[in-house]
């Protein structure tokens, strides 16, 4: 797709900086894979879809019927086979390897991330600016942190019903404040960029809006809202969760390469 960012040696870079053991190569090439689908819906709610459209593609999303997708405009079609494909695919052969249903759990994260991206994609149809925290809340799930570690949760091969219904259902903490650094870290590197391309605004401009703070004032806070929240990360680590060992290092690593990427600004998009 023409309008979509071709960034292929990036997401397997972020796979690679995430899932780092040597033998875990099925591992890599699942992240990657979903990694490059996320970059390309992103780009279909970002840049390329109208509000009409969105709203049409969240809605087949969440309904999982392949039958609704006539009502999609050809562009969306294929990003939606693209997308039911590797579902069944990823639920298929972990219900084979490992003996859990993971369709649901799989579509629940997606619908998920298609409606935040829907919440975005409305308040720049409508010109709004949210409270610092109004963003927080949707850009939490909307940076598809949740998306990611899902499918890395997965490829672990150790999963339970337990870790499931706690990723799905909880929202953990280790995955929440992973998020909340990826995503302040995405907008210290990338907030310039993404609105003269045409986006919402980033929680940089959430918070110069609602303080009357400068931009150099506004990204100094956004730092130091990164270093407490990493500071509740490390915290996290050594909390009773029903997750492994193997996968708490892979949020923590996430969250490194994310900062990696984004040090000295879009390391990523651009």
């Amino acid at each position: 797709m023409s309008f979509a960012r071709d960034r292929l040696m990036e997401n397997f870079l972020w796979s690679v900086g995430m899932i780092i053991s040597p033998q875990n190569g099925k591992g890599r090439r699942i992240q990657t894979k979903v990694n490059s689908l996320i970059t390309i819906i992103d780009d279909v709610y970002d840049v390329y879809g109208t509000l009409d459209e969105l709203e049409l593609f969240t809605d087949v999303v969440e309904r999982w019927d392949i039958n609704a997708i006539q009502k999609l405009p050809n562009y969306m079609k294929i990003c939606y086979h693209a997308l039911y494909n590797s579902i069944n695919e990823m639920a298929f052969d972990t219900l084979k390897e490992q003996g859990i249903d993971v369709l649901p759990f799989l579509i629940k994260l997606w619908t998920n991330l298609c409606k935040s991206y829907l919440v975005e994609a409305k308040w720049y149809y409508t010109g709004y600016t949210p409270t610092l925290q109004e963003y927080m809340n949707n850009a939490w799930i909307s940076v598809s942190g949740c998306v990611i570690l899902g499918y890395s949760y997965l490829a672990t091969g150790r999963i339970t019903e337990e870790g499931l219904h706690h990723i799905q259902e909880c929202h953990p903490n280790i995955i929440y404040w992973s998020c909340i650094i990826v995503r302040l870290a995405d907008d210290l590197g990338t907030s310039s960029y993404e609105l003269k391309r045409g986006d919402v605004p980033k929680s940089i401009q959430c918070y110069m809006n609602e303080s009357g703070a400068s931009e150099e004032e506004a990204r100094e806070h956004i730092r130091k809202l990164i270093d407490a929240t990493w500071k509740k990360m490390n915290e996290e680590q050594t909390t009773k969760s029903p997750f492994s060992q193997t996968f708490i290092e892979i949020v923590m690593d996430f969250t490194r390469v994310a900062l990696l990427l984004y040090q000295n600004g879009d390391g990523f998009g651009i």
